[in-house]
Order: structure tokens, then sequence, then C-alpha cells
């Protein structure tokens, strides 16, 4: 099956975004992907900050997309547009190291009034990097995703289903069967 990146443009540690990203990870690992997490904020930040395309950490990360067959995006959405974590490793990358990629932007908010940042904000990015395919996206209200004390994410069964179908879309058109969990909330 297909090797994929799973982003997470998040700068905050307690995330919904990472945590939801790692939900869907794990309905594509059951699909038979391995699935490779990145969250942006992990990356030392005088290498995001001083634009140090020779850094360490970030060779590696563009060794990650370079590996990648597919790539998910994931990020919060702030006034409008994707987060200014995930823009400075976007910056750093080569212009098209999505060459070739299939592409699965997902964002999360807390507005309906953000909708639309995947598509007017984001997605002009990810194209401009070369990828083969940008499957269809999803917007996630922040009150569809709770985590409990003992860690444990629920999403809202319609959101739920949603991002089940955006998923399974991204893993059909990379090549992956797409069984159905029994429980996807």
């Amino acid at each position: 099956m297909a090797t994929i990146l799973s982003v997470s443009g998040s700068p905050s540690a307690t995330s919904r975004t990472a945590r939801l990203l790692r939900h869907l990870d794990q309905r594509l690992v059951a699909q038979g992907h391995e699935v490779v997490p990145l969250d942006v904020r992990t990356l030392p930040p005088e290498a995001l900050l001083h634009a140090d395309f020779h850094h360490p950490a970030i060779a590696e990360a563009t060794a990650l997309f370079q590996r990648a067959d597919g790539v998910v995006i994931g990020t919060p959405v702030y006034k409008a547009a994707y987060s200014g974590l995930l823009k400075a490793l976007l910056d750093l990358l080569p212009q098209y190291a999505l060459t070739g990629k299939t592409v699965l932007p997902l964002a999360t908010g807390g507005t309906t009034a953000h909708v639309l940042a995947i598509d007017y904000a984001l997605r002009p990015v990810l194209n401009s990097m070369g990828p083969a395919h940008i499957t269809p996206g999803w917007f996630t209200l922040d009150k569809e995703i709770t985590v409990g004390d003992d860690g444990a994410l629920t999403v809202a069964p319609a959101a739920a289903e949603a991002l089940a179908q955006v998923t399974d879309q991204f893993s059909r058109a990379l090549g992956g069967r797409t069984t159905l969990l029994a429980a996807t909330g």
C-alpha cells in the first residue's frame, strides 16, 4: 500500500487538529497504508523562523515529503487562513515538493465562516506545489471534536461520517482498500 505523510500544522500541543489527524491516521492504517505523522510544532523554531533550508530537521521533513505517496495536511484556521506554522514549513519545502502526490486537505475551526479556507487559502498553495491530485477536503468545527479525560477522541456523528468519506476517497485515490471500520467516532 501507500506511504502517507500526515502533517499537523497546529502550534498547540493539545491541538484538536492533531488529534483528529491521528484519529484518521488509524483509519488509513486499517486500510493497509503506512502512515508517518509529522507535527510541524515539533520542528526547531530557529529553523522555521530563520528560514534555514539546510537545517537537519528541515532536510528530514523534506525527505518525508519526498518518500510519501500521499500527504494529509491538517490545519486549524485562524482569521480565514491556514496556520502560520504550516505556512513556514510549506515555504521551506522545495517548490514542487508535492509533485506526483495525492493530497487531502483538512481544517478545523471555531466557526462556519472559515469553511472556505481550504479552497481559497490552502488549496491554491498546495496546488502550486505540483500534486498529481488534491482530493476534496473537509472542514470540521471545533465543537464537533471532543477529547475525553482519558484522551479519547470523539467526533460528532455527521462530521465523523463526512471525514470517513473524504478519507476513504483519498485512500482509493492512492489505490487502497476502504473497509468500513466498526467505530468511526
